[in-house]
């Protein structure tokens, strides 16, 4: 499924690592790791924003309604249309009551994720539902909150996904889908789950990736399986903070309503920078123009950092 080479580079050696499926290529340096950029202390930073539309006292007057003129409210979430779309269907929920809350909840995760599916369960094209996490992690507001876009056409790496799976089936008559989950399970990325299984991608797309696979792979299909997201996502924020991460990207891609493809809707999320004084990003000239990451942490070494927390 994908394959290591080394780059024997002074004054240590660096993992070259390429995904089969869709080409993508990452950069391992464990050393980088000792710089201890962007982690250690995830205090949340002032951000000037009051007052601030995502909060209780302001959402229901300052956030545009469906057509129907409804939100969607469940539990502390609300639902309702992105006022500056990216997308054909562009939606925000936002989490949590709280402005900076400091932990988040299975409960507060799963109301936020069961608030998307209520509105793009029945989306025409390819959904995807999208967490950007605190302003390093590209988070245009400070307030925790999810977005949920539809289109007709897939994003470029679902399309490559989606286009990989379809030649493997071709060259193999089998499921891409099935053999990375089953190659994977109780393996030495595999961290925990089995129905849904939670494990550490071996050719991350950024700092620290955990993926998880549904046995599904459209929207509609996916409901059953919020409670296993939530519970496993609020495993893995906690591990991140852990670690000294309070900045991530998370992203659930499903294929468009209909297919009749063998496709997996994948959860992945990655850990980003923390946000500095100084502004430093982890996103520079390999990620954005050469579209190889540049990361520190060996996806086999995840497993036993879930282990110390039993």
């Amino acid at each position: 499924m994908f394959t290591i080479s080394e780059i024997r580079g002074f004054p240590f050696p660096v993992q070259l690592r390429t995904e089969h499926l869709t080409g993508h290529q990452c950069r391992i340096s464990p050393l980088r790791g000792e710089r201890g950029i962007g982690a250690g202390g995830c205090a949340m930073p002032d951000t000037g924003e009051v007052p601030c539309p995502f909060c209780p006292e302001r959402i229901f007057l300052e956030t545009p309604p469906f057509p129907s003129g409804e939100r969607v409210s469940v539990g502390e979430s609300v639902t309702f249309p992105n006022r500056y779309p990216f997308s054909a269907f562009h939606t925000v929920t936002v989490i949590s009551r709280s402005h900076a809350p400091d932990r988040f909840s299975v409960r507060q995760i799963r109301d936020a994720l069961t608030g998307q599916w209520s509105v793009l369960s029945d989306a025409e094209g390819y959904v995807s539902i999208n967490w950007n996490h605190l302003s390093s992690a590209g988070a245009s507001m400070h307030h925790p909150h999810m977005q949920g876009i539809a289109d007709p056409e897939p994003t470029a790496y679902t399309r490559r996904c989606l286009e990989g799976g379809a030649r493997y089936r071709e060259q193999t008559g089998e499921s891409y889908w099935e053999a990375v989950i089953e190659s994977e399970r109780g393996g030495p990325r595999h961290l925990f789950g089995s129905e849904v299984p939670w494990y550490a991608h071996p050719v991350p797309l950024g700092e620290k990736e955990i993926r998880a696979y549904l046995p599904v792979g459209t929207p509609g299909d996916a409901e059953p399986y919020i409670d296993a997201l939530a519970t496993g996502l609020e495993r893995v924020i906690a591990l991140y903070r852990e670690q000294g991460h309070c900045a991530f990207n998370m992203a659930i891609r499903f294929d468009r309503k209909g297919s009749v493809g063998d496709f997996r809707a994948f959860l992945s999320i990655i850990a980003r920078i923390n946000p500095t004084p100084a502004g430093t990003s982890d996103s520079a000239f390999m990620e954005r123009l050469h579209c190889e990451p540049v990361l520190f942490t060996i996806p086999e070494d995840l497993p036993a950092l879930f282990a110390d927390r039993k």
